[in-house]
């Protein structure tokens, strides 16, 4: 590996230091989920070490994603295997709409939580990117996984749409948002500069390591519509700088997994018609 990959992919890890589990859901995400859900542990281990992260920590992770429900495990001869479960799939379709698909025509919904786990509820819209207008009371955009039984009207604005942005600078915490997306856009514009310097598997790790930092993002900023946000909003930055790279990073990426990752039927698809979809969208928002 150059000098120089060898030195960015350090100074990535230095910048946002990974947790075995966490990153374990980034490759299925990315990688796993649209190309069947299931893998072979040894690729796992394979995977995390080239990110830094020992074979031990990653047992362990894979145990307590088991336990968490995300994955479930099989043995075929020697070898383990482990697969997204349905519950974990339907969280991964959520994530992989946000990530690689245009939000732009998103709708208000108001939700109204009740009962003994109201609160937990509305921590969780919360990550999710909602504002509580009181503890009760939710405000946010469609697209989000709603509580079963949740009490959900949609929202329509009707006037006063110059007023959205004092709106929103009062009801969501954006400078922190903003702050996370330029530490992003800081992390990784020096990757286009050594793209012709990448091997295929310092590419697959490198989309990974980017896919990782711009979901934990992603996934808890509010994804409103552009009149409510500031003006020069660094997200609109980093999302077209994450679609660009992914899409340049992505070929050796996929090289890589096609010709090292298995499941229990063999060798895994480079690209399938799901991936393609993916590259599609994501070319769009460039």
């Amino acid at each position: 590996m150059p000098e120089e990959v060898d030195t960015l992919i350090t100074q990535l890890l230095h910048c946002a230091p990974l947790k075995a589990a966490a990153f374990i859901v980034t490759l299925y995400g990315d990688v796993v989920e649209p190309r069947g859900g299931v893998l072979w542990m040894g690729n796992v281990i394979e995977t995390c070490a080239m990110a830094g992260i020992s074979e031990n920590l990653v047992r362990t992770a894979v145990s307590r994603l088991v336990a968490a429900g995300q994955l479930a495990g099989e043995r075929v001869g020697r070898r383990s295997f482990y697969r997204l479960t349905p519950v974990a799939r339907t969280e991964f379709a959520y994530a992989a709409r946000v990530l690689y698909t245009s939000q732009a025509d998103q709708q208000w919904r108001l939700v109204y939580l009740d009962g003994e786990n109201a609160d937990a509820l509305m921590r969780s819209l919360k990550r999710l990117g909602y504002a509580a207008l009181n503890p009760r009371l939710a405000l946010g955009p469609d697209g989000v996984p709603l509580p079963p039984g949740a009490l959900v009207w949609t929202a329509d604005v009707m006037q006063g749409h110059t007023q959205m942005r004092s709106f929103a600078a009062a009801h969501w915490d954006l400078p922190v948002y903003a702050d996370a997306f330029q530490a992003f856009i800081k992390s990784f514009q020096p990757v286009e500069g050594l793209l012709a310097q990448l091997a295929p598997e310092a590419a697959l790790t490198i989309r990974l390591l980017m896919v990782h930092q711009y979901r934990y993002v992603a996934l808890r900023a509010p994804h409103l519509p552009r009149e409510a946000l500031p003006e020069n909003w660094e997200g609109h930055v980093a999302r077209s700088l994450f679609a660009r790279l992914y899409l340049a990073l992505s070929n050796k990426a996929d090289a890589y997994v096609a010709s090292q990752f298995v499941d229990t039927d063999g060798v895994l698809i480079k690209q399938g018609q799901s991936l393609q979809q993916r590259l599609v969208c994501l070319s769009q928002l460039i």
